[in-house]
């Protein structure tokens, strides 16, 4: 109950002069006028801010809802401004308590690296500088497990150019296998022209493709396969995920907001691509910034930052390869 309700109820029951109850509380009197001035409105808002703070709750909800409950505070005030909105991201975190809305957490899964002792290592040739100055200079890869409610988990193993932030390749299987890593490798050199327009005498020039010490990238059909397209192997370190974070940053957008979709369209045209022999080419990382519209800038720290324009569309797969 607030105060003038309980000094406008002291008067309605008890017959207590109003005068009196402010005085009492330390209350002015023309404050408690201006409350019964308005107490009679409809919605109940009596002020400005009280509209508008009934208006904020209303579009942070609907935007929690069109986001899934995947989006905090900080994702909502983008697609708030989006919307036209001019708010700032406490006063959406002030919102979303109010009405109780808690951003969905995505459940870590334990990792896929197993280290493969008796391999051949590969030097860190990235240094965690995950900028380049044109295509096909470094590209990462990695592999994620992903969750279907219709059979077995599946995992994918992607190939992502830093240039441009594409995903250039990405297969997907029952096992995290070598298999499964050139599978994606492959789809990304066919992507980039096939291995006479990848390939460099120079080596130094060759293309970088950066990832972790899993067994995976460190097996020898793997290695032979990089060799054979002209590929530069690079490894960041054992239990460092930020030597490999352009990767784990696709897996994170991915996982939490994309998976159900692309799934659901993999399976649904499982049987097409046996049948006639296709394969995706490419999927298109449909995250706050897109790849299209990605252009390296340096920022103070020299990590690149990405363009502010967001794109709204969805995943998709595409049957054709991506240019740059």
């Amino acid at each position: 109950m607030s105060v003038a309700r309980f000094i406008a109820d002291q008067r309605a029951r008890y017959r207590v002069p109003h005068t009196i109850t402010c005085l009492l509380l330390g209350i002015s009197v023309s404050w408690f006028y201006k409350w019964i001035a308005r107490a009679d409105t409809a919605d109940g808002l009596h002020t400005d801010t009280d509209r508008r703070r009934a208006q904020l709750d209303a579009a942070v909800a609907s935007a929690f809802e069109a986001a899934r409950g995947l989006h905090g505070s900080p994702r909502l005030v983008a697609d708030l401004r989006d919307l036209g909105w001019e708010v700032s991201e406490k006063s959406v975190a002030d919102s979303m308590r109010r009405q109780g809305l808690v951003a969905r957490k995505i459940r870590r899964r334990q990792g896929l690296t197993r280290q493969d002792k008796t391999a051949p290592k590969f030097p860190d040739l990235l240094k965690r500088d995950f900028t380049a100055a044109e295509p096909n200079r470094k590209w990462v890869g990695d592999i994620t497990e992903i969750p279907t409610d219709s059979g077995p988990k599946l995992y994918l193993a992607t190939v992502i150019d830093l240039f441009s932030r594409r995903l250039l390749g990405a297969a997907m299987g029952l096992h995290p296998d070598a298999e499964l890593a050139c599978g994606a490798i492959k789809m990304a050199v066919a992507a980039r022209g096939g291995r006479q327009a990848m390939w460099r005498e120079d080596e130094s020039q060759r293309v970088i493709f950066h990832t972790d010490r899993g067994s995976t990238y460190t097996a020898k059909v793997f290695t032979k396969l990089c060799r054979r397209l002209g590929i530069r192997q690079s490894m960041g370190r054992v239990g460092s995920c930020f030597d490999n974070a352009a990767a784990e940053a696709f897996f994170s957008s991915l996982n939490g907001k994309y998976c159900p979709a692309i799934v659901s369209v993999i399976l649904s045209k499982r049987r097409l691509w046996s049948s006639t022999g296709a394969t995706p080419s490419t999927i298109t990382n449909a995250g706050t910034v897109p790849p299209t519209g990605y252009r390296p800038s340096t920022t103070r720290s020299g990590n690149p930052r990405p363009s502010r324009k967001r794109h709204r569309k969805p995943s998709t797969i595409s049957g054709e390869p991506q240019n740059i």
